[in-house]
């Protein structure tokens, strides 16, 4: 029997709410298929499964909120019988953890689940009669909590490096007004998308830059993931993966970027998503921000920022010119990387944007 358990949609993820299933018992599923959709206080999240079989049990109900690692449904593996003899009954997690709280003999409860299984709803009707518990201290919405204990736990346990660096953006500006003109406005490119090509790119020289520090090592990326940091319009952030950025072509990585964000304000992302990012990537240049130095998503072990473009005196051949300028940041762990190798990576990164036909 495989068990397919509630999965961490990130480092600052306990928990997650249950919003719908996408199949029933006796379903066959496929490997990367979409089973489930869970908030996990940011966005509603569809859930991708990444073993193949058959549906045996759906144990957790919708509008049930469950930690991080319950089993969610079991799963008969492909060729694996039923099995014989009488079905045992059956308790969500989050309805048997209510029940004790409330005092109610779950056991002894009809269920209204699937095959009578007892769902949190079941548990709630029978402790009904109870006093109310008093109302709870007015907390911070979920979302902020969840950020907090993530950043709390990146300043607490990285070691944390901070670079600046100026890049000139003169060429990469007059390369895209030349490469946009007379195209239409779905197939333009923002200057956006320059810099996370930019990065993408410089990690394949700085492997140490890209993956994750996890149980006293650093295990590298299985690709160049860049993690995008996107504003929510109810408040917040989330950081979804661009998969394989390195190897897009501009109009390609634009175009994923574009769906990304979408996808992410409409709160229709897949865990993948989510869970795959090696590197993340900030801009606030459209905020006017001139630099941001941004706090480490856990485990990975590197983010980089990228401010406004905007004129300043620049020397270039020893003349003084007005030229457009953007300041690229890097945030790195000591545990993996040093000063000097994040120096390097930066200025690769600087290099790139010199010549963004190759891009």
């Amino acid at each position: 029997m495989i068990e397919f358990t509630l999965p961490a949609l990130g480092a600052d993820m306990e928990q997650g709410k249950l919003l719908e299933w996408k199949v029933k018992p006796g379903d066959a599923v496929a490997r990367g298929q979409v089973v489930a959709v869970v908030d996990t206080s940011k966005a509603a999240v569809d859930v991708e499964i990444w073993q193949a079989g058959t549906v045996a049990e759906l144990l957790v109900q919708p509008g049930e909120t469950v930690p991080v690692g319950t089993v969610l449904a079991r799963l008969r593996a492909p060729g694996e019988k039923v099995p014989e003899g009488p079905a045992r009954r059956r308790i969500s997690p989050a309805a048997r953890q209510r029940a004790a709280a409330l005092g109610v003999d779950a056991e002894s409860l009809p269920g209204s689940g699937p095959e009578g299984a007892v769902t949190l709803a079941d548990v709630e009707r029978a402790g009904a009669e109870k006093p109310s518990p008093a109302p709870a201290p007015e907390r911070m919405p979920d979302m902020r909590q969840a950020i907090g204990a993530a950043m709390s736990r990146s300043k607490r346990e990285i070691p944390h490096y901070y670079l600046s660096e100026p890049i000139p953006m003169g060429r990469a500006q007059s390369w895209l007004d030349a490469f946009n003109a007379g195209r239409a406005l779905p197939e333009r490119l923002l200057m956006a998308v320059l810099p996370i090509k930019a990065v993408a790119l410089a990690l394949k020289r700085f492997p140490e830059l890209n993956g994750f520090y996890r149980n006293g090592t650093f295990e590298a990326g299985s690709g160049i993931h860049v993690g995008v940091a996107i504003a929510l319009r109810q408040g917040g952030l989330v950081a979804p993966a661009l998969h394989d950025a390195a190897d897009k072509p501009l109009p390609a990585l634009m175009q994923a970027l574009s769906d990304l964000v979408q996808r992410a304000r409409s709160a229709s992302l897949r865990s993948s998503e989510l869970s795959d990012p090696t590197v993340t990537v900030t801009n606030l240049g459209e905020q006017g921000v001139e630099s941001v130095f941004g706090v480490i998503y856990p485990p990975q072990v590197a983010l980089v920022g990228f401010g406004r473009v905007s004129p300043q005196p620049w020397v270039e051949q020893g003349v003084v010119m007005p030229m457009p300028v953007m300041r690229a940041t890097l945030s790195a762990d000591h545990r993996v990387s040093d000063g000097h190798r994040g120096a390097l990576f930066l200025a690769e990164v600087r290099e790139r944007l010199q010549h963004p036909e190759t891009l």
